[in-house]
């Protein structure tokens, strides 16, 4: 059974993500602020994590950036839930290494495809130790610095609208850039490219 923490400082909306994992069989931990929520990471070492942005004592993006710090929840998946949707504020979380980032009101269904896809990613990623601090060392497979840096974030699982925020393009010009690498790879599609970038940015465990 897979451990989810929700830190949320809202208790409607804390009881209902609550109930609604537990109705599909997670195993749900919460914590009403960011401060305790860190604590609760650090502690239960939960599968994934779904993190409100606007929260008394620490807000989700310095709980982020706490957990992103230490070693034993660097990796945890962690998904944004809040009512902010600007691109700066989706542009802050995804650098500092936020997988998702969904805006309240969230429907159940989008909510479990993100959690199921951020889920499986991690098992995808479990057998390597990737370096995702620079793109330069994918350049190694013939790439632009554009085209490195677009499969860097590809490859941490991020959607061609959420790599172009980060890196200020367009949709169109990620997906652009995902064409020309898969034909510099000789690949067919996102798995494999990434499959290939981890291979490069990570040692196997």
């Amino acid at each position: 059974m897979k451990k989810i923490l929700i830190i949320e400082d809202e208790p409607a909306m804390r009881n209902n993500l609550r109930q609604i994992l537990e109705m599909e069989n997670f195993l749900p931990v919460t914590a009403p602020n960011g401060r305790e929520g860190v604590a609760a990471a650090k502690r239960e070492l939960p599968d994934l994590i779904l993190c409100d942005v606007l929260m008394p004592e620490l807000d989700g993006l310095a709980v982020l950036e706490a957990l992103r710090m230490d070693a034993a929840t660097a990796r945890i998946p962690f998904i944004f839930l809040t009512a902010k949707g600007e691109h700066a504020d989706v542009r802050d979380g995804m650098n500092l290494g936020a997988d998702d980032y969904l805006v309240k009101p969230v429907r159940v269904n989008d909510l479990l495809e993100a959690i199921a896809a951020r889920l499986e990613r991690a098992h995808q990623q479990s057998g390597f130790s990737a370096d995702f601090s620079s793109a330069a060392p994918l350049e190694k497979l013939g790439l632009s610095v554009r085209e490195a840096e677009s499969l860097l974030w590809i490859a941490q699982g991020k959607t061609n609208y959420e790599t172009g925020v980060i890196l200020n393009i367009s949709a169109a010009t990620v997906k652009k850039h995902l064409e020309h690498i898969y034909e510099k790879l000789g690949v067919e599609g996102r798995n494999v490219a990434t499959l290939r970038a981890l291979e490069i940015l990570s040692t196997r465990k």
